[in-house]
């Protein structure tokens, strides 16, 4: 069950020998409500020869992401990825609005919450904040113009309290953290 006023961030790192992943659900303010992370993955060389070129998908949407949506115990109201491959599948598997987030280089738009298509089918600028430039935002092919609009709404109340993409660092941190044996970062 998805709650109110918490956003889901999630991340699917690796190399062709280690693949991990982790999520953060945070409330408005950016304070974390959950974490889970999985083990890194450690495909043998039996798996990358059976599995070929598409070892890295199907580790980062069957492997990987399954467990991670099977684990959270808070769903989001709003799931956020940095990672056009997981996109759609998170979409399809968690059953909650989704979109791929990243900085623009755009000049600003007319006003917070101001939605701008480009030029990208499912691509559009996000102004969550007041001032400075607005949010790239992606969706899953097929989103309709009112998932976007409540995406918007969503980003742009976080954004009051919140720099919506900060997250993104300390999963980043915290995934790291623990690969190192848990030194200090």
């Amino acid at each position: 069950m998805a709650s109110n006023n918490t956003l889901g961030y999630i991340i699917i790192d690796g190399t062709e020998t280690m693949i991990r992943g982790a999520a953060l659900i945070t409330d408005a303010k950016g304070f974390p409500v959950d974490f889970v992370r999985t083990e890194p993955l450690r495909p043998d060389q039996l798996a990358r020869i059976l599995y070929g070129e598409s070892f890295g998908k199907y580790a980062k949407e069957k492997l990987i992401l399954e467990s991670l949506l099977d684990a959270v115990e808070t769903d989001p109201q709003l799931w956020i990825c940095n990672d056009t491959d997981i996109l759609t599948p998170l979409r399809e598997n968690s059953r909650i609005k989704t979109v791929l987030l990243d900085e623009s280089p755009h000049v600003p738009l007319d006003a917070a919450g101001h939605i701008e298509a480009t030029a990208d089918p499912g691509v559009f600028l996000i102004q969550a904040e007041p001032n400075g430039n607005p949010l790239r935002a992606q969706f899953p092919q097929g989103v309709r113009p009112e998932e976007v609009q409540q995406t918007a709404a969503v980003l742009t109340e976080a954004a009051a309290t919140m720099n919506v993409l900060e997250p993104f660092t300390r999963l980043a941190k915290a995934i790291n953290f623990l690969a190192t044996g848990m030194r200090q970062v």
